[in-house]
């Protein structure tokens, strides 16, 4: 038996990915890199042509990308237990700050005093246009490098900024997925690798039963019963559930679920996506810090911990459901297409976050008339940050830095 097919234990992945969660910097592709790096490169715990094949099928889903490779490479190499270890392991500890984040920003706001707070989170929300601009650019160049996709990000971009609702992202990324079996053929489809992750039929069409069942149930015991938490739980489930790009896409969503029902301000909104920057991990665990923001205390703990299970779990729950099936589907030429389409439509949604409710909440004064609303210091900081995330090439976290730090001088000038 070969290093690559030896079994390891849950304890193994454990120990394996928290060295990840506490260091892996940089977004879902960098992710994707320190994965192949620590795991096939040193450990040898799976074969390329396997790691290639599970982040195709990532692709193909909806959820956070990295999170779900992750999630196969640790029941892989160890089981369901190891999944579920790789998972936590990977998630917590960026979570943990993020909800720390969130719990000591009142706490701060009274140390410091409101306008230094103020700026201190005006700084964050600044940062959120440098990064989505620079995800923007590089999903440009991914998702959409021919005419074709181009002309589907641009028809979604439009589409979402024109109707201005929740529901307008989810109707542009199908369409999108539609013009892609009609004009995104003949690009070619993944080839197959060797994952060994004995998961039968039946198991994984139980997992795509349960993501479908609780898709229509939450909704409905949300609108008859009046719980936070239930609500947060429908939020949170659908937008892991619906989101296919990685973790910057699920902006929209998560907009839709908290800041128009009024859970949360679009300013904490938007600190808690520029704090999310600043920490390993997947930007996913953005659900913590909103969920902590809805509500002080214990309160705020365990709506955290709801949004938390619930973004994540439709993402698991799909590739474990996903995976008996894959290697019909992967060869499927119209299964290619349709995800060409989708992840063009994806580039356009995210270009149309990056305007509103991205660079309006964080460029916009309206008492600022002789500059059309716009506060040139707020639009040269973020340019500074952009600047340090694209020709740079500085880590996140720094610029948040940056951004953070500039804040506080607006603030204070």
């Amino acid at each position: 038996m070969t290093q690559h097919e030896r079994q390891g234990t849950a304890r193994e992945v454990l120990g394996a990915f928290t060295r990840l969660g506490l260091t892996s910097f940089g977004g879902p592709i960098a992710h994707l890199g320190y994965f192949r790096d620590e795991l096939v490169a040193r450990r040898r715990w799976i074969t390329d042509e396997g790691y290639a094949e599970l982040v195709a099928l990532a692709q193909f889903l909806p959820g956070p990308a990295s999170s779900q490779v992750g999630f196969a490479l640790g029941m892989h190499r160890a089981g369901l237990l190891g999944g579920l270890a790789a998972v936590a392991a990977f998630t917590l500890p960026s979570a943990a700050l993020l909800v720390l984040a969130a719990l000591a920003a009142p706490q701060l706001a009274a140390a410091v005093g409101a306008p230094l707070a103020a700026g201190l989170i005006d700084g964050l929300m600044i940062v959120a246009v440098a990064v989505v601009l620079h995800a923007v650019i590089g999903m440009a160049r991914t998702l959409a490098p021919d005419r074709r996709r181009a002309a589907i990000a641009l028809g979604a971009g439009l589409l979402v900024l024109l109707v201005g609702a929740g529901w307008a992202t989810l109707l542009a990324i199908a369409a999108g997925a539609g013009l892609g079996l009609l004009l995104c053929r003949g690009g070619g489809v993944p080839a197959a690798g060797s994952v060994s992750i004995p998961i039968s039929r039946r198991s994984g069409a139980v997992c795509l039963a349960i993501v479908a069942g609780l898709l229509l149930v939450l909704p409905v015991l949300a609108a008859v019963v009046p719980s936070t938490a239930l609500t947060v739980a429908d939020g949170f489930f659908r937008a892991g559930a619906l989101v296919f790009g990685g973790g910057h896409v699920v902006l929209p969503l998560l907009e839709a679920a908290v800041v128009e029902p009024g859970l949360v301000t679009a300013e904490q909104f938007l600190a808690g996506y520029g704090a999310a920057q600043a920490v390993p991990g997947p930007l996913f665990t953005i659900a913590a810090f909103l969920g902590a923001s809805i509500a002080p205390g214990a309160e705020g703990l365990l709506l955290a911990g709801v949004a938390l299970a619930a973004i994540f779990l439709p993402g698991l729950l799909l590739m474990v459901g996903v995976l008996p099936f894959w290697g019909a589907l992967q060869g499927r030429p119209m299964v290619a297409a349709l995800v060409r389409g989708a992840n063009a439509a994806v580039v356009g949604v995210l270009a149309a976050a990056l305007v509103t409710p991205v660079a309006t909440s964080a460029l916009l004064d309206p008492r600022l008339t002789a500059t059309a609303g716009v506060d040139v210091l707020a639009l040269a900081l973020a340019a500074i940050c952009a600047v340090l995330l694209i020709v740079v090439r500085a880590p996140a976290w720094a610029v948040v830095l940056v951004g953070a730090g500039g804040g506080l001088l607006l603030a204070a000038f």
